[in-house]
């Protein structure tokens, strides 16, 4: 006779009821972290031994940083990313508009191996060192993929903050051409061997929607797949608007097309919903996007030395301080925000819920930090999933590795399959199925449950 089960009520897998733990068996803090991220839930309902240790994980790591369970939570923690895997030997390529040098990726140690910008005959690894206004896109991807939490006594990096990383600056904030993001991927191409590129994240789009039968960007990435690259394109924000384009590329068939969903930033499953993604079918009437990641409540770093740093760092110090503190803080730091020095006047208390409305407003995490939106960021995710996939087992193919996350992926209950894909990706389940593959047939048995 089978076990009686019944389905948890945070991850809604279906467990034998003696693997639900409830009420006394449940510590009264970590209930509490639970009841925090599930609304409605209560010990009674219990919780399934899987869930109990990833949510055991989030206290002791939250609880180590000093931070409350209402903060911006870290990457790895909503994802339940093995922290055994950091990305280590791996070389992830980012495409973008531009960066920055962030501590996040050279402090202690420079793990930026090259940075390019193929709209210029002449760069200098010095540009890296001075932020201007289209270097905040690419530096965001890169460190919401790798960075190391520098800024953050570690606590908010990403799942491969260990990967090397090479930089493609491919255009400016203004304008990223098709031809340009061809001309990154086919410098990708060519420079692979050299840097030990494996993974490329591609956070921008072409000009145009087309078939990857005739278009040049397309067949570069086509070609990337090839040649042992796994390529992580954001499949764009467009899915409130009628067609929800798919663009190049995006919609080629070999590339790793990431939607975007709203964990609501919570820990628990039951959670998820959409973002307003982009879906297909394509030109060429391919579904796309083929998993879907964080897309919302994203933690990212601010780009430092500019008026927005300076800007967070004093709101975070405001909201520090004590009602006393408040206007000495602000008159230190005068001319910052001409709407707080205006406010300086106000009694503390009203003054502080401007400075509350502020941070909410700006999203604004500390000083240094600030949460995003975006497929931009869903993306880079994915591709740092990947990164640690490919330490665990570096004998991965480009389409071992695609189909390994598409096959551990994870359905959300009651959206349609064309928006999501094949599900939500489980960096736990990735990895875990990439050491386990000792052959190509075995990773292209994989195969994804709704669940």
């Amino acid at each position: 006779m089978l076990p009686e089960s019944r389905g948890c009520p945070l991850c809604r897998r279906d467990v034998a009821v003696g693997e639900l733990l409830t009420g006394p068996e449940l510590d009264a803090d970590l209930g509490a972290l639970i009841a925090a991220n599930t609304p409605g839930w209560t010990p009674a309902g219990g919780a399934c031994r899987e869930c109990v240790r990833r949510f055991a994980t989030a206290r002791d790591e939250l609880g180590r940083h000093g931070v409350s369970s209402g903060a911006i939570l870290p990457t790895p923690l909503r994802l339940a990313a093995p922290d055994r895997y950091r990305g280590r030997g791996v070389t992830v390529a980012f495409l973008d508009s531009g960066f920055y040098a962030h501590p996040d990726l050279v402090e202690p140690e420079d793990r930026i191996l090259a940075y390019v910008d193929v709209t210029r005959t002449r760069r200098r690894a010095q540009d890296l060192r001075r932020p201007d206004e289209s270097s905040w896109h690419g530096t965001m991807t890169s460190v919401v993929a790798c960075g190391n939490g520098r800024r953050s006594g570690g606590l908010y990096r990403g799942v491969a903050s260990e990967a090397r990383l090479v930089l493609v600056k491919c255009g400016t904030l203004r304008r990223i051409t098709h031809h340009d993001i061809q001309r990154g991927l086919e410098w990708v191409l060519r420079n692979r061997r050299r840097f030990g590129i494996r993974v490329v994240n591609v956070s921008c789009g072409g000009d145009y929607e087309a078939s990857y039968l005739t278009d040049g960007l397309s067949q570069a990435a086509e070609r990337a797949s090839r040649e042992g690259l796994l390529v992580c394109a954001a499949v764009g924000n467009l899915g409130h608007v009628p067609g929800h384009p798919v663009l190049p590329p995006a919609s080629a068939p070999s590339v790793l097309t990431v939607g975007g969903l709203d964990d609501q930033n919570r820990l628990d499953f039951a959670a998820y919903g959409m973002y307003h993604s982009s879906f297909g079918p394509t030109v060429d009437g391919l579904q796309k996007p083929e998993v879907i990641a964080p897309g919302i409540w994203v933690a990212a770093p601010i780009l430092p030395g500019t008026p927005t740093a300076a800007q967070a760092d004093l709101l975070s110090r405001l909201d520090a301080a004590s009602d006393p503190e408040m206007k000495t803080v602000l008159a230190a730091r005068a001319g910052i925000d001409p709407e707080l020095d205006a406010a300086s006047g106000l009694a503390p208390a009203l003054l502080r819920q401007l400075v509350r409305l502020k941070l909410k407003d700006q999203k604004v995490i500390s000083g240094a930090y600030k949460h995003v939106d975006g497929t931009s960021f869903a993306s880079p995710i994915v591709a740092s999933i990947a990164a640690q996939m490919l330490e665990a087992n570096p004998r991965l193919a480009p389409r071992e590795t695609k189909r390994l996350l598409i096959g551990t992926a994870r359905r959300i209950a009651g959206v349609n399959a064309d928006r999501q894909g094949w599900g939500a990706v489980d960096a736990e389940a990735a990895v875990q199925a990439a050491l386990e593959v000792r052959s190509p047939r075995q990773a292209s048995n994989a195969r994804a449950v709704p669940r």
